[in-house]
């Protein structure tokens, strides 16, 4: 084994930065703002997992998504930062299950009800076509599968597309029957 030197930082007093400018624009590739598996480890939790435990892992680690497995490892659904709220977390509580046993499974979107890019139309696709498909839709974030290997192959956050394009990519989420209600009896 090597052994490494230690200096000194007194001297040091500037940060290396990323390119202001990453040419990406609303043209450019649809690939170049996906996430790709096959190059960064997908953020998952096991289906198993408390929802509790797992909301405050995900604010500490500023994470807003998560993929969910079961216990041999196939993709069962999604779970979003969202899902999980104290109100949601709290409407699940009942009797014979206390909050702290509610598991990610009772708040994740199972995959049968999950829309996805397919890794082939995106290739011919620009990150504009991208963004109006995510927006048309109201997808914060969108798998993108591989169709001929039958596997997630990435991701598509538009979090990530309005960083690296520094402009306001809005999703509004369609709102939900509680959400029309609640509006309508205020």
């Amino acid at each position: 084994m090597k052994k490494l030197a230690l200096y000194n930082t007194e001297s040091v007093d500037k940060l290396a930065w990323p390119p202001e400018n990453t040419g990406i624009t609303m043209r450019s590739n649809a690939l170049s703002i996906f996430t790709d598996f096959k190059e960064f480890t997908p953020l998952v939790i096991d289906a198993s997992a408390k929802a509790v435990e797992l909301e405050g892992l995900m604010k500490k680690s500023h994470v807003r998504m998560e993929l969910v497995l079961d216990n041999e490892q196939n993709f069962i659904g999604i779970v979003a930062l969202s899902d999980l709220n104290e109100q949601k977390i709290l409407a699940k509580v009942t009797k014979d299950q206390p909050r702290e046993e509610i598991t990610v499974t009772d708040f994740m979107r199972p995959r049968n009800m999950l829309k996805a890019f397919a890794y082939e139309d995106l290739s011919a696709a620009s990150v504009g076509d991208v963004v109006e498909t995510l927006k048309d839709n109201h997808q914060q974030h969108c798998l993108v599968i591989d169709k001929s290997n039958h596997e997630i192959r990435g991701l598509i956050s538009a979090s990530d597309v309005a960083r690296v394009l520094k402009l306001p990519v809005d999703i509004q989420l369609q709102p939900s029957f509680v959400d029309l209600f609640n509006v309508a009896a205020a």
